[in-house]
């Protein structure tokens, strides 16, 4: 069974309390739905939301938001949620990031998280990539002045595409390995997703680059 399609995901969502469901009213409002002004990340196609849960978790000083089109694959991410009775600084939203301005104020979102990415693979689908310059403007228009962006994938062709794309857009490459598992620098405080597990386990190289916007 392919986990999009799994029946009655999308009932347990509509009633779930750690899912937003009146997305676009909360837009430059989050601090009213979080209780607090602590710096807000967000994820963005977060899949089973181990990556972002576990931020939350080590994070208590900081708000998280996992963002998941899928509905079937925010299902497990709110099983894994409703096991955490005391996590107050996170929550989903069931949305395509195309419309990440729809809920998010300028200068709203501290931080980025792309953790691998659907690659769309067909030159025709490049501007659906979550690092093409076209979500570059997206993400420009959501962050804070310092705020940065950070992309891990084990797809080596993504991740030339994602390095070419920022330079293009001017933004300033602040961190960049091809091998991350082996940079001892970068690999302090990383937190795998599941995709990362299981790639890396099979030998394959991760990727990471962390960007934010040129000063202008």
């Amino acid at each position: 069974m392919r986990l999009r399609n799994i029946p009655g995901s999308r009932e347990v969502i509509a009633e779930s309390e750690f899912v937003i469901h009146d997305m676009e009213e909360t837009r430059g409002k989050w601090a009213d739905v979080f209780g607090n002004d602590h710096p807000i990340y967000i994820e963005v196609g977060m899949g089973k939301g181990r990556f972002i849960t576990q931020l939350a978790i080590e994070n208590p000083d900081k708000n998280f938001i996992g963002i998941e089109k899928y509905s079937s694959v925010l299902l497990r991410a709110i099983e894994k949620r409703e096991e955490l009775s005391d996590l107050t600084n996170l929550y989903f939203l069931r949305m395509d990031a195309e419309d990440l301005e729809k809920v998010f104020a300028p200068g709203e979102v501290q931080g980025i998280y792309l953790n691998f990415s659907d690659p769309w693979p067909k030159d025709r689908h490049a501007k659906r990539r979550l690092p093409s310059k076209e979500f570059l403007a997206r993400y420009d228009r959501i962050l804070v002045p310092e705020g940065k962006v950070e992309f891990k994938t084990d797809n080596k062709d993504l991740f030339d595409f994602a390095l070419e794309q920022a330079k293009e857009a001017n933004w300033d490459l602040e961190a960049c390995t091809f091998d991350l598992h082996h940079n001892e620098e970068m690999m302090q405080g990383n937190i795998m997703t599941e995709y990362e597990e299981r790639f890396s386990s099979q030998g394959n190289p991760i990727c990471k680059m962390i960007i934010s916007r040129e000063k202008r």
